[in-house]
């Protein structure tokens, strides 16, 4: 049975790509179509999507700090996010239950409540694909995003603890301390499974068995374990090493995920009805996402992206509902209602989330008006001063060109990369490499690039890359591009946008890049540099 789930959740999902949309939509949309089809979700399913899921927020673990959580601007907007839309969201159900609306007029206060906190969630699910697909991780916006859903979990985990009665037992304050303790050994162990295939099992194993297991049997949430294992790895040197080895197997078992949410659905007519209703509270839920982080000094495009990747309903409503209708709350119906509208803002969300740049350009005059003036440090404009080249991603290929160049022209050549613990590392080493994000539109009107000759593109993600060099191009820049890429497609479609070259990297590293570099300067020969007397114009290479 499991076997025909797949194979229409990859039927659905490759068509939907073909229409340049993401492919959980079509997984999604896979669910239904099968659930209206007369199948059922299975066991194995259920257990599938659940280990998906545990391996996701433990992947999340391996890439938050802790100190990430305890910022302002990540804290207060989720606190405020769900005081104030649980509250709009449970008054117009209410308000709806007036005027006699079915399903609603049953909603007592309390109810209307729970379901409105429930509706406040967003889904990490969504939100780690969005960025990882994207490439934005590490951007400051998928920072902030990732920070206020965890807080968002951290609420759940509390709601169920009251609503079901379980509160952690005496093994709860064992396992707090015993954590810090063993991480020498933990360490010890991950240090000495290489780079092989013990890798991916080593996640594996910390995140579903010594995780789950350890904070289950403590009367903790099984998920918040494998989350806090993660972060207890991120500090690690291998910390990406080992999300990279989970990153296949995770996606094949959120496929899972994305199948039961449609299979488990108890589509009625009424709770069509009803979800579309609540899909009409989407924008408000948006808009004080915007709002709460604009407040804490996050730039307006920082706050909208943060806010679209935020923009849907989230799994863990469904928990919440789930709990509620075992206790007699709600109706088993609202679950469906749940699983419908938690699909739809999925799909809605998807091409928002895809266009947000050229959304962002389009309302940027508008929203700067309701800008803080006050940056933060992560935020403050970025000074090239007289560089000739800059290198945008400071990874190992970035970094080997960087080196090459820098050892025959130094103080010509600059990296700029979107992480701060890379950027801090390359700084310690007496590199010139500064904080940014390429795909902003606002760094472009914010750096001054007219004496930029070269702009190089080695950034991990193809559409990191496409995004740079869209802004790149719209900001009037005309030195040359040469860009990296994955597959000779991406390639192509680098050459079509107007890149000088292009580079497939796994042909050769870094130094290669650069070298293929410097035989394009020469042949264009256009890349002058004056030397200290100006007398005498000598080729960069």
């Amino acid at each position: 049975m499991e076997l025909i789930y797949f194979a229409a959740a990859f039927v659905c999902g490759f068509g939907v790509y073909q229409l340049k949309l993401p492919p959980l939509i079509g997984f999604l949309l896979a669910g239904f179509a099968l659930n209206l089809s007369g199948y059922k979700s299975t066991e194995l399913l259920d257990t599938i999507a659940a280990l998906g899921v545990t391996l996701l927020l433990f992947s999340i673990g391996l890439k938050l700090k802790v100190n990430s959580l305890i910022k302002p601007q990540v804290w207060a907007p989720a606190t405020l996010h769900i005081i104030f839309s649980s509250a709009l969201f449970s008054g117009f159900m209410l308000l709806l239950g007036i005027f006699a609306v079915p399903m609603f007029v049953d909603l007592s206060w309390q109810s209307a409540l729970l379901v409105g906190f429930a509706l406040s969630f967003s889904s990490t699910v969504f939100a780690v694909k969005v960025l990882e697909e994207r490439g934005e991780m590490a951007s400051l916006h998928g920072k902030i995003a990732i920070g206020i859903l965890v807080m968002q979990d951290i609420f759940a985990v509390i709601f169920l603890a009251i609503s079901t009665g379980k509160v952690p037992n005496m093994w709860a304050l064992a396992l707090i301390i015993a954590l810090p303790l063993v991480r020498p050994l933990m360490y010890a162990v991950l240090n000495r499974s290489k780079h092989g295939e013990l890798l991916p099992l080593f996640g594996f194993f910390f995140a579903l068995v010594a995780g789950y297991n350890a904070f289950d049997f403590a009367g903790l949430k099984g998920d918040l374990g494998a989350l806090i294992m993660g972060m207890m790895f991120a500090p690690h040197k291998k910390a990406g090493e080992l999300s990279k080895s989970l990153l296949n197997l995770k996606d094949i078992l959120l496929v899972g995920f994305f199948l039961s949410i449609g299979l488990n659905a108890e589509l009625t007519a009424n709770s069509l009805i009803v979800a579309l209703i609540l899909i009409f509270v989407l924008p408000v839920k948006t808009l004080l996402y915007y709002v709460f982080t604009n407040t804490f000094k996050l730039r307006a495009r920082t706050s909208l992206l943060t806010a679209f990747s935020l923009a849907n309903f989230s799994e863990f409503g469904l928990i919440v509902c789930a709990v509620a209708a075992s206790t007699g709350m709600i109706t088993s119906e609202w679950l469906a209602v749940m699983a419908i509208a938690v699909s739809i803002t999925f799909v809605i969300a998807s091409p928002l989330n895809k266009r947000s740049n050229e959304l962002y350009v389009k309302i940027e005059r508008w929203l700067l008006k309701f800008e803080s003036k006050t940056r933060l440090a992560e935020e403050l404009p970025v000074n090239l001063n007289d560089t000739k080249i800059v290198i945008f991603g400071m990874g190992r290929i970035g970094t080997g060109a960087y080196e090459t160049i820098n050892a025959t022209h130094p103080n010509v050549v600059a990296g700029i990369d979107i992480k701060p613990e890379v950027v801090e590392k390359h700084i310690k080493r007496n590199r010139k490499v500064l904080l940014a994000d390429a795909t902003d539109p606002d760094f472009w009107q914010r750096v001054n690039h007219s004496h930029v000759e070269m702009v190089m593109l080695a950034m991990p993600k193809h559409m990191q890359n496409i995004f740079a060099l869209e802004q790149l191009q719209a900001s009037g820049y005309n030195g040359q591009v040469t860009a990296i890429a994955n597959y000779p497609d991406q390639q192509k479609e680098l050459e079509q946008m107007g890149v000088n070259s292009t580079y497939n990297f796994y042909l050769e590293a870094g130094s290669g890049f650069a070298e293929h570099v410097k035989q394009e300067l020469f042949e264009n020969s256009t890349f002058i540099l004056n030397n200290k007397n100006n007398q005498m114009k000598t080729p960069y290479f």
